[in-house]
């Protein structure tokens, strides 16, 4: 049964979500129709194009992503303390990226004097505002609208583009994190669309890997996504907990391991990355390939998938035996 989405999303428990929509039927709406021979593969660029829109906007961080043919994946990093931060002024610029909205906010931003009552309304707007601009429903539906309205106009149709609400998952440390983006990001190479990283297009491993390359050999930011740490960077809020070359090790190491069916006997360089997150080695493949389904509303260790259900006043939450399999 559908659970609210403030029962499975709880900021305070942790700010990494792995998010997932699929279009209607699982049609290929998003790539090649099968029935109908038509190509939809462009939608993934505009899927793409709005997820970097909307994270120029939002108080909400890309760590990792999948564009597939019928549906995405997302790994979102929701920063609320960001949102909070940002001045009145900023919230309604950001906003009005969003949407026309009210009159009252153009014309503060164009100098306008307003009265006191025009202010007190606009301060309680810019309110709203600022807590939609860090809440993950808030992203997703920006996302899924815009991207429905644009797919029914190029049909001349109406109706359902995704089969409905977004799925959403709780990452609850480290280890969940790193392994969510590794399965997030090997999913062209799981369904057999690709062979290697750098051909798995609509990824953000095939991104982080160009943009490595190019500009490895600068101080420049790597990419707009989420960055890794920095070598001999301590991992901090900013950054996600691994260095850029022990990531792209794992996943390529993982990848090869799901494509030749077997997991085989893990690298000497692999296993030292697999004790700092705590996972057993030996589980890694497994886990990891079967994310989806091992793993409903939330991954983590024990006693933290317990205190996400007691925080959302949820008596069980499933993937706990699944967890005790995946931690050492």
């Amino acid at each position: 049964m559908p659970q609210p989405r403030y029962r499975l999303v709880d900021t305070a428990t942790t700010p990494y979500y792995h998010c997932i929509s699929r279009c209607v039927r699982r049609a290929y709406l998003c790539g090649k129709d099968r029935l109908t021979g038509r190509n939809f593969d462009h939608r993934k660029q505009w899927i793409l194009d709005r997820v970097k829109h909307l994270s120029s906007i939002f108080a909400i961080d890309v760590c990792a992503y999948a564009i597939m043919s019928n549906h995405f994946h997302l790994v979102l990093h929701v920063d609320v303390e960001l949102a909070n931060a940002w001045s009145s002024d900023e919230v309604i610029v950001r906003w009005l990226r969003l949407y026309k909205g009210p009159l009252l906010a153009t014309k503060y931003l164009t100098g306008e004097s307003l009265n006191a009552i025009e202010l007190d309304a606009l301060a309680s707007l810019t309110d709203v505002w600022r807590k939609r601009l860090g809440n993950l429903s808030w992203y997703m539906r920006c996302l899924n609208e815009a991207i429905a309205r644009m797919a029914n106009v190029e049909d001349n149709c109406t109706g359902r583009f995704w089969e409905g609400r977004f799925k959403s998952q709780a990452l609850l440390d480290e280890a969940a994190l790193i392994s969510c983006m590794t399965y997030v990001d090997l999913n062209p190479i799981r369904a057999d669309i690709c062979n290697s990283l750098e051909s798995s297009e609509f990824t953000s491993i095939q991104e982080r890997l160009s943009q490595f390359k190019t500009k490895r050999n600068t101080t420049d930011s790597i990419t707009w996504l989420k960055p890794l740490c920095k070598d001999k960077e301590l991992p901090s809020t900013a950054t996600l907990p691994m260095q850029a070359t022990d990531y792209f090790a794992l996943v390529d190491w993982t990848g090869r391991a799901v494509r030749e069916d077997k997991q085989g006997a893990i690298p000497g360089h692999i296993q030292p990355i697999l004790r700092r997150l705590g996972v057993k080695e030996d589980n890694w493949v497994n886990n990891t390939q079967h994310f989806g389904s091992r793993f409903r509303r939330a991954l983590g260790r024990i006693n933290q998938i317990r205190k996400l259900a007691m925080l959302t006043n949820q008596h069980w939450i499933n993937g706990i035996s699944a967890a005790a399999n995946f931690y050492q």
